[in-house]
């Protein structure tokens, strides 16, 4: 399960948050609820918790402790229920003078469902299960065939990670006829099949130890793909794993660039192909209709704040402060708001664009 940018972004917000705070013993507290756990006996828990607090030597951490145990019963009462992911709570003294009191509370339904409950008092918050949200589960295989040539490489989130490329020597068509020509036609397919069996030798050995693919799509020019498809070089198991195949106009890395946009079909759920759709959107406005978008951060505040803009784009690169401005003004005028990353070539190009970009609603002169 992948999340968007902008959940991406919250975590990230959140995490940078909690990472600056250190307890000075074992007094911030984080609790992890998973989904359809009853929340009622996370609270019966923290208040037993609190409980055998009070047995802790150190004054100065004993009320640290049992005041961050209370502070967070008091806000996981105010859940009806526990939410659909579940809940990451955390609390603790975090003022910066030893003595001080300066209690928070945060909390996050998290974008993928929590499967693990945690309670734990440490000097820091426990973070690791947020973190590795943020890391890009599914991958895509790619592989890019023709008679001479071929590319493999993952598509992961939204980047495009070649793993190698061959080359092989399939010489080209021979003019001579007669025997010699019966004899180059033998060199070529000798070299051709060659050329399949050590492609489909390096799909079996970069696909299949990955966990998290979810398909492989094969695509070329020509009809070579399928001849290599139906080589009978690529195992069952290899084979199984193939979801799409594409007919190009390019190979190599173009070939790549190529294969991602005729794949939109297969991709439609990742954010991927819904990042090129919006950003290809805008840039397509801006050629035909310039009037009917805007870009910079202050061309599109204004627009923002004059309440023009039906669509927001976003780029990751942005300050986290100005982020949260255009966010605040797009809830007030309930404007669209995508947070863009800068992994595919779309995302680079609104980040050199100015960082942020809107569709209007009407055209503004």
């Amino acid at each position: 399960m992948s999340i968007t940018e902008k959940q991406k972004h919250q975590l990230k917000k959140l995490i940078k948050e909690l990472e600056q705070y250190k307890g000075r013993h074992t007094e911030l507290v984080s609790v992890y609820v998973p989904q359809d756990y009853d929340i009622v006996k996370i609270i019966n828990h923290l208040d037993q918790e609190k409980g055998t607090a009070t047995n802790i030597k150190s004054a100065s951490t004993r009320k640290n402790v049992t005041d961050a145990l209370e502070r967070m019963t008091q806000h996981l009462r105010l859940f009806k229920k526990t939410p659909e992911n579940g809940l990451a709570v955390f609390s603790g003294n975090v003022a910066e003078r030893e003595g001080q009191q300066d209690f928070k509370v945060w909390s996050i339904e998290p974008p993928i469902p929590l499967n693990t409950r945690i309670y734990r008092c440490d000097k820091e918050f426990v973070l690791d299960l947020l973190r590795d949200m943020m890391e890009t589960k599914e991958v895509y295989g790619l592989v890019i065939v023709d008679r001479r040539d071929a590319i493999i490489a993952h598509l992961k989130g939204k980047t495009i990670i070649p793993l190698l490329k061959t080359h092989s020597e399939v010489p080209g068509k021979s003019k001579a006829g007669g025997q010699s020509a019966a004899r180059f036609e033998r060199l070529r397919e000798g070299a051709k099949k060659d050329h399949f069996k050590k492609v489909a030798e390096y799909m079996k050995e970069k696909f299949l130890t990955d966990k998290n693919l979810k398909g492989i799509i094969v695509g070329g020019p020509g009809p070579t793909k399928y001849d290599f498809i139906d080589s009978g070089y690529i195992t069952a198991d290899v084979r199984n794993k193939v979801i799409a195949i594409k007919d190009l106009s390019y190979t190599g890395e173009f070939g790549l660039q190529e294969l991602l946009e005729k794949s939109e079909d297969v991709l439609a759920e990742e954010g991927v192909m819904e990042e090129k759709k919006i950003v290809g959107r805008f840039f397509e406005i801006l050629s035909t209709k310039p009037g009917m978008v805007s870009y910079g951060v202050e061309e599109v505040m204004k627009n923002l704040k004059m309440g023009t803009v039906e669509t927001l784009l976003i780029s990751e690169t942005l300050e986290d402060k100005k982020i949260e401005e255009f966010e605040k003004e797009a809830e007030k005028v309930g404007t669209d708001v995508k947070i863009i990353s800068t992994e595919t070539r779309e995302g680079a190009q609104l980040n050199d664009l100015g960082k942020a970009a809107a569709i209007l609603r009407y055209e503004v002169r």
